[in-house]
């Protein structure tokens, strides 16, 4: 900001239009920088209730062998099953339109997926990917993305 003489011998003070245009880019960089992290944290952040949503289902379905020496049969289109009173809720998808499935597989073996946003998550890497024998890839899902486990 320079003093210049404007009209009549008074000096004018103030900004270009060019450096408001300048911060205004910069602004407008950082904020798209910033967004840009804030939706990775957020995917992961599903990412991690998934698995932990995994986690307690198969808690659960542990407890129903337990008692019944057998796991639950599927639900309708390879839901989760009704698991009252060792779930008191079934678990829903932090993002609309996605899944939990589950298939059992034999009275003492199930599988139990979920397709997961990062394809590089570690859990992927501890899971089980062995769906032959039961049809929990459904929909189009990702093979690589999905979080697959068993007893």
């Amino acid at each position: 900001m320079d003093g210049k003489k404007g009209c009549c011998g008074k000096t004018s003070k103030g900004f270009t239009l060019i450096e408001l245009l300048v911060v205004i880019a910069i602004i407008g960089i950082l904020a798209t920088i910033v967004l840009v992290s804030l939706n990775s944290a957020r995917q992961k952040a599903r990412d991690t209730q998934r698995v932990a949503d995994i986690k307690q289902v198969q808690t659960a379905l542990e407890m129903y062998f337990d008692a019944n020496t057998s796991y639950p049969d599927a639900g309708a289109s390879n839901t989760i099953p009704d698991l009252k009173p060792y779930l008191p809720a079934s678990p829903v998808d932090p993002l609309a339109g996605a899944q939990y499935y589950y298939c059992k597989e034999s009275a003492t073996g199930y599988h139990l997926a979920t397709q997961l946003e990062d394809g590089g998550n570690a859990a992927l890497d501890a899971d089980a990917d062995a769906v032959d024998t039961c049809t929990v890839h459904v929909d189009g899902t990702d093979a690589n993305r999905m979080y697959d486990v068993t007893p």
